[in-house]
């Protein structure tokens, strides 16, 4: 790790999810917090393989989902709010101090989350199938939502990480063409 290097201690999965003109999205309400939106997705755990295998497992845990043409996008960093995570039961590596520093010095607070987003298509999806964390301990409202994957629609609901939402809003026709079949 180089000097400036913060410790990634999260790494996270998530879907940009289109269903022909629609994205999919969770509604997330928690106890005295305003609603958000989120791509469905969650923690690689350290049984996945690759963060390819812990984006089907999530997909499968959140939404009964299976998916295809599924393609990365977008990462996105951001710091770690081990708030956040309490009770998730995903992996999460302890910080390390960077190399020279005390041990106690800023490395928790230094941590970051990186988010790896992946544009697929949904071939499949069974809510009576939903299992894992969000539907056996639910810790708030989990709402599956549609939306129309147009500016307006993006806008129309509060996307987070602002980053996804400023992405999606500059990329539509990008993130479409992601999934076109001369791609590759």
């Amino acid at each position: 790790m180089t000097a400036d290097a913060r410790p990634v201690v999260k790494r996270t999965a998530r879907a940009i999810l289109l269903d022909d003109d629609e994205m999919i999205l969770i509604k997330r309400t928690k106890p005295g917090r305003e609603p958000y939106w989120i791509t469905p997705g969650g923690g690689v755990e350290t049984g996945d393989a690759t963060v390819v295998d812990a984006l089907h497992r999530e997909l499968d845990e959140e939404l009964g989902a299976k998916v295809t043409d599924v393609v990365p996008a977008f990462v996105d960093t951001v710091p770690y709010d081990p708030a956040e995570d309490a009770g998730s039961g995903t992996a999460v590596v302890a910080p390390r101090a960077p190399e020279g520093a005390d041990a106690a010095e800023g490395a928790a607070g230094d941590a970051v989350k990186v988010q790896f987003f992946f544009v697929c298509r949904l071939a499949s999806m069974d809510l009576s199938r939903r299992h894992g964390p969000e539907v056996e301990e639910p810790r708030g409202e989990y709402e599956v939502v549609r939306v129309p994957f147009t500016r307006a629609g993006i806008a129309s609901v509060e996307v987070v990480p602002p980053s996804l939402r400023a992405y999606l809003d500059a990329n539509i026709e990008g993130v479409r063409a992601l999934l076109g079949p001369d791609l590759g």
